[in-house]
């Protein structure tokens, strides 16, 4: 080789070169999966049934990346109903075509058939997130975790752990849950909750039900160390206590953000959330039991299945097993509402240089939302029939016949109305006992903010039908802070002297207390069609959630990125419905809330 051609390649190529992997590094490395959605053979609590599964495993399979990743998931429809997949958590910047829920921004992957998911990570997400089903009750088993990394070259804002262990906690149910779906649809009543027969850690219920003590779910770790438990509550309809006997829990992240660490005994996690917790292996040699336990606050008298799931922390050594783990005699038990509603405003955000906190302070839009169990009654064709009701600020939502992003892309009207208020019709004592049952209406009502808007929501429970209990929210495509909580009814002048906002905790999802309220914000900077909703699903199917739709900047950086070549039809409707009304605004009139 000549030295111009030598010289040539060293001082041009080669620095090109390094720039261009150095540009790429910086940009994050882009990641491929393959989901085939199918049936699978398990066995449980003596058990055995089918249940549809991604590639054959319960929970699913890990998406593991680092910041700043990209990935695209193609997900292969070979079962017989139609599933959508959503990424809990994940911000989806400026791309909710990809964001997954039925009939809000696509439709069903139906059978024989695929779609490729985009899943876009806002730049500041780190720590766990995971991904679920969206379409009926399919989560129930079409769940994974999703573990984001720090950025190469960087580390945990905390000591780096000596290893980490996943920890998805799951529903069993021991029945075929499409054929239990379609009945409790059919009968529902405040009695009829469609309960888990077990809860699982990893998919095993563990060794304190029948048939579990053989393939209960072991971490093994050494003494003297740190280890990262990422944990995951994909339970479908209840909050759940966790703890590890004889040993302490340090929280330092919930739903993929950092948060101050915070040294406790116990968690109360809701569905739909994530919580990153350290622990050290301090006490003597031996087995350790790990538990997760409902918590509940419905009253005492409402029945449901008391298991408690566990698995094993065992450490490695010479020592003689005990025949029976170490129970953690710091799980709370069922109705422990202290320790519950005690748990709930612990968590405050790094609030560092390098996590800051942008809390929005000069607030454009303040919607007060009421949460509530409400029993509606309606004659349709002649006929008539009750039906439980979940309602924010009165409005029964029912799912349309086609994506409600679609219809707004494509300015397609009749799918959906844009009066969703930003107040409930009457105000009264929302916790009490007795009181003036407002009306509740049915329908499709979205509301629509500006580009940029800063946005404060209280969230207040009621006692409507006397069924007050939490309400864990879920927001799509964002995070907001959570700058304020308490109990009773909020008192607009004097609840918001005591608003933290230099450190408020970062969610995805937070709890209602039971007749209580949350305080929340969030600038409007993710244009797109977001839901929000409870996460409890029976709450879902009966109503309890609203679209929110933020509107374009006025730059192609600040506005939704085109639709994919392809999108899943929507000529199958969703079966997720009040009823299947020709028009739910002609029965307006005739709706009645006993």
């Amino acid at each position: 080789m000549g030295l111009k051609k030598m010289r040539f390649l060293l001082e041009v190529l080669v620095p090109a070169l390094l720039t261009g992997m150095l540009a790429s590094m910086a940009e994050g490395r882009t990641h491929y999966y393959d989901f085939v959605l199918k049936e699978t053979n398990f066995t449980r609590l003596c058990k055995s049934k089918s249940m549809m599964t991604v590639n054959d495993s319960f929970p699913g399979p890990v998406i593991r990346i680092h910041r700043g990743d990209l990935v695209y998931v193609n997900v292969h429809n070979q079962d017989d109903f139609g599933v959508t997949i959503h990424w809990h958590g994940v911000k989806q910047t400026r791309n909710p075509w990809s964001d997954g829920p039925d009939h809000i921004t696509q439709c069903r992957i139906q059978p024989g058939t695929n779609f490729t998911y985009k899943v876009i990570f806002g730049e500041d997400q780190e720590g766990t997130l995971w991904w679920h089903a969206h379409s009926d009750w399919t989560r129930a088993s079409v769940h994974g975790a999703i573990v984001i990394l720090p950025a190469e070259g960087t580390t945990y804002p905390f000591p780096k752990p000596d290893g980490e262990h996943l920890v998805v906690i799951g529903s069993w149910f021991s029945g075929d849950l499409n054929k239990e779906f379609e009945e409790f649809f059919s009968n529902q009543t405040f009695e009829s909750l469609l309960d888990d027969n077990a809860f699982t850690i990893n998919g095993e219920p563990g060794d304190l039900v029948p048939c579990g003590r053989e393939t209960t779910d072991r971490y093994l770790v050494d003494y003297g160390k740190t280890y990262l438990l990422r944990i995951v509550n994909a339970v479908v309809n209840v909050e759940l206590f966790f703890a590890i006997s004889e040993h302490n829990l340090t929280i330092v992240g919930t739903d993929g953000t950092y948060t101050k660490p915070k040294v406790i005994s116990y968690i109360m996690i809701a569905p739909g959330q994530t919580m990153d917790v350290l622990i050290t292996t301090n006490q003597s040699l031996g087995h350790y039991y790990m538990g997760a336990r409902r918590f509940t606050t419905f009253s005492e008298n409402v029945s449901f299945d008391n298991m408690t799931a566990t698995a094993i922390l065992q450490y490695r050594g010479n020592y003689t097993p005990p025949v029976v783990p170490s129970f953690p005699t710091n799980l709370p038990t069922f109705h422990d509402s202290e320790s519950g509603l005690g748990f709930l405003p612990l968590l405050r955000s790094l609030a560092t240089p390098e996590h800051p906190v942008n809390v929005p302070l000069n607030i454009t839009t303040r919607m007060f939302i009421t949460a509530s169990i409400n029993l509606i009654n309606y004659t349709h064709e002649g006929t008539e029939i009750s039906h439980l009701g979940g309602s924010l600020n009165n409005i029964t939502f029912m799912d349309p016949s086609s994506s409600v992003l679609l219809a707004y892309y494509r300015h397609i009207s009749g799918v959906y109305t844009t009066d969703f208020p930003d107040y409930p019709p009457s105000f009264y004592n929302f916790t009490g006992d007795m009181h003036t049952r407002p009306m509740s209406v049915v329908g499709t009502k979205v509301r629509v903010f500006n580009y940029n808007e800063s946005v404060e929501i209280v969230f207040q429970g009621t006692n409507l039908q006397g069924q007050a209990s939490d309400h864990p929210m879920h927001l799509h495509g964002y995070t907001f802070y959570v700058v304020g909580m308490g109990y009773g009814v909020f008192n607009n002048e004097t609840d918001p002297k005591s608003f933290n906002l230099v450190d408020p905790s970062e969610r995805n999802t937070i709890t209602i207390p039971k007749n209580g309220w949350v305080a929340l914000r969030f600038l409007a900077n993710n244009p797109g069609v977001w839901l929000w909703h409870c996460h409890i699903d029976r709450h879902l199917i009966w109503g309890m959630d609203t679209t929110f739709i933020v509107k374009n900047g006025e730059t192609p950086e600040t506005s939704m990125l085109p639709p994919p070549a392809y999108m899943p039809s929507c000529a199958v409707q969703s079966p997720i419905r009040i009823e299947d009304f020709r028009d739910s605004v002609e029965l307006v009139d005739e709706i009645n809330v006993n």
